[in-house]
C-alpha cells in the first residue's frame, strides 16, 4: 500500500486525483489566504491552486490540514507543508515572525516527507519521515516549532521518548502538545495549570515532556498504564482512545467537555480517566474542540458532549455511517 491507503495508520478513502482546500471565517491574519480581503467570510470558499507551489502543480491532493487560532497548515500528497497566517509567535515555521496572507511551504522540512499536521493556539506540530532514509531512521519523526516550542523553524523533537521511535500521531492544545508512539504511549508538555498533562497533578509554568503512566479504569482501583490508539487535544483539555475502544479525557471539565457526571479535583481531573457513558461502546476516532470533545463508534454513531450540552451528559448527536 502506498501513501494513498495509509496515512499513519489510518486508511484514507476515495481520495480524488484533485482535491480542493475551502476556507471561512476571520481573516485579520491571513488565515483564510483571502490576501487583501480583511472581511470575514461566512461561506467558505475554496482556494486556488495556483495559491501553492509544489511537484503536482495544478492536480493538487491535499491530504490534512489543521487549523490553530489565526493560522493554518495543509499538508500535500506530495509530502510538502504549506502555512499561512499569524506567526507572531513563529507557527509558520519560516524562521520569522511576519504573518502571511497566502501559503508559503515550510521549506526547512523540504528534505522530509510531511504525513500529517496539528495546530496549537499558537504553535505547530507536524510528522514527517525524511525523504531518503536507508532505514535506521525512524520512519515517522516529530517536528515542532513556535510558541514554547523552542524555535520559529521546525524542529526535531523526541521529548521523553527514546530517539527513532516511530510517533504515529500529535495533536496541540492551547498551549500543552501531547504526541502518540507507535506502541501506544502518550507523553506531553507545554502547561499544565488544569492538569491537561495528565500527571495527577497541576503545574506552574512550561513544563517539559512526560510519559503518561496511570489511567483510571475504575475510580476505586489503582490506576495503570493502557495502551493508546488515538489522541486529541482541547483548548485545556484531551481525549485518547484505548485499544479496546474506550474513551479517556482529562484536564479542564468545566463545561462538561470530559463527559464525566462529577470530577475529581474541582473542575478538572487530573489524569486519563474512562468515560463510563460510553461503556461497552467501541470507540474508532475522538476529536476534541475547544470546549466540547465528540467521538465516533466503531458502528458510525456521533458522539457529542461539554460547551452547548446540558451539564455534560453524552448525548447522541447523530447515529450516520463516517469514513476515516
Amino acid at each position: 500500500m502506498d501513501i494513498d491507503d495509509v496515512i499513519c495508520n489510518l486508511r484514507v478513502v476515495g481520495v480524488p486525483t484533485k482535491s480542493a482546500i475551502y476556507t471561512w471565517g476571520y481573516n485579520q491574519s491571513g488565515q483564510t489566504a483571502r490576501k487583501g480581503k480583511e472581511r470575514h467570510l461566512r461561506i467558505p470558499k475554496s482556494l486556488p491552486p495556483k495559491l501553492f507551489t509544489c511537484r503536482d502543480g495544478e492536480n493538487l491532493r491535499w491530504i490534512d490540514i489543521a487549523c490553530g487560532r489565526a493560522h493554518t497548515a495543509a499538508v500535500v500528497s506530495d509530502g510538502s507543508l504549506f502555512t499561512w497566517g499569524a506567526n507572531d509567535f513563529g507557527q509558520l515555521g519560516d524562521g520569522t515572525e511576519e504573518s502571511a496572507k497566502e501559503p508559503k511551504k515550510v521549506n526547512a522540512l523540504a528534505t522530509e516527507f510531511v504525513k500529517s499536521v496539528s495546530c496549537g493556539a499558537h504553535c505547530t506540530a507536524a510528522i514527517a519521515e525524511p525523504r531518503e532514509n536507508d532505514g535506521t531512521i525512524s520512519r515517522s519523526r516529530l517536528w515542532v516549532w513556535g510558541q514554547n516550542q523552542g524555535s520559529d523553524y521546525p524542529r526535531l523533537y523526541w521529548g521523553a521518548f527514546a530517539p527513532n521511535t516511530v510517533i504515529r500521531q500529535v495533536s496541540c492544545g492551547a498551549v500543552h502538545v501531547v504526541a502518540l508512539s507507535d506502541d501506544g504511549l502518550l507523553q506531553a508538555w507545554g502547561y499544565n495549570e488544569y492538569g491537561q498533562l495528565g500527571r495527577g497533578c497541576t503545574s506552574e509554568g512550561l513544563q517539559g515532556a512526560r510519559v503518561l503512566n496511570a489511567y483510571a479504569r475504575f475510580l476505586d482501583d489503582t490506576p495503570e498504564l493502557v495502551k493508546i490508539v488515538r489522541v486529541s487535544c482541547g483548548e485545556y483539555h484531551a481525549a485518547a482512545i484505548s485499544e479496546n475502544g474506550e474513551v479517556y479525557t482529562w484536564g479542564l471539565g468545566s463545561l462538561g467537555q470530559l463527559g464525566h457526571r462529577s470530577l475529581q479535583s474541582g473542575d478538572k481531573e487530573l489524569i486519563p480517566r474512562r468515560v463510563v457513558a460510553l461503556e461497552g461502546i467501541v470507540t474508532r476516532d475522538v476529536s476534541c474542540g475547544g470546549v466540547h470533545s465528540c467521538a465516533v463508534t466503531e458502528g458510525g454513531a456521533l458522539y457529542g458532549w461539554g460547551g452547548g450540552h446540558v451539564s455534560g451528559l453524552l448525548l447522541v448527536v447523530t447515529r450516520t455511517h463516517l469514513y476515516l
